[in-house]
C-alpha cells in the first residue's frame, strides 16, 4: 500500500535525523573531551558494571576490535578499567573508575539538553505521542526482520 510522499521521505528523513543527532551529540560531548561513542560506552558500563567486553560490543552493535580501541582510550584517560574474570582468564570485565563516574556526573544534563533542543517547538503531549509512535515503528521493523528471517529459512528448507 503506497503512502505517497511518506514512502518517498520516511527512510531518508529518519536517516538524516539520526546523522544530525550523532553530529550534534559528538559536538556537545567534545566539550567534555569525549566522543559520543565513548560516552555511550561509559553510560552502558555504568548501567551494567562488570559486563564482558564481548557483551558490550554486541549491545552497542560494534565490532569487538573497534570497541577494544575505544576501551583502550577510555582506560588511558583513567575513566574505565578492565578486570580479569574470576573464572575465565581470557575474559575481561569492565568497570568505571572514579574519574569516569565524575565525568558522567558532569555530563548528566547533556542528554536532556540535546533532547530539549531537538524537540523545541513540539508540545510535551506530541513529543510523548512521537516517542510512542517511534517505539511502534521499531517493533514493526523488529517483527519484519524476524518474519523475513523465518521466511528465508523456510525457502532454504524447501529449495535448499
Amino acid at each position: 500500500m503506497s503512502r505517497g510522499p511518506v514512502d518517498q521521505n520516511f527512510l531518508f528523513t529518519l536517516a538524516e535525523l539520526y546523522r544530525l543527532l550523532r553530529v550534534y551529540a559528538d559536538k556537545e560531548a567534545s566539550r567534555f573531551g569525549i566522543t559520543r561513542a565513548q560516552w555511550a560506552v561509559l553510560a552502558k558500563v555504568e548501567r551494567s558494571e562488570g559486563m564482558k567486553q564481548s557483551e558490550l560490543a554486541e549491545l552497542l552493535e560494534v565490532q569487538p576490535i573497534t570497541l577494544t580501541r575505544m576501551i583502550d582510550r577510555l582506560c588511558d584517560n583513567d575513566w574505565l578499567e578492565r578486570r580479569n574474570d574470576a573464572s575465565d582468564r581470557r575474559v575481561k570485565r569492565l568497570y568505571l573508575k572514579k574519574a569516569g563516574r565524575t565525568l558522567l556526573g558532569r555530563m548528566s544534563g547533556l542528554r536532556s539538553e540535546i533532547t530539549a533542543n531537538a524537540l523545541d517547538g513540539i508540545n510535551p503531549t506530541d513529543a510523548h505521542r512521537l516517542l510512542t509512535q517511534l517505539e511502534t515503528i521499531k517493533e514493526n521493523v523488529r517483527n519484519a526482520i524476524q518474519t523475513s528471517g523465518a521466511e528465508q529459512a523456510r525457502k532454504e528448507q524447501r529449495y535448499g
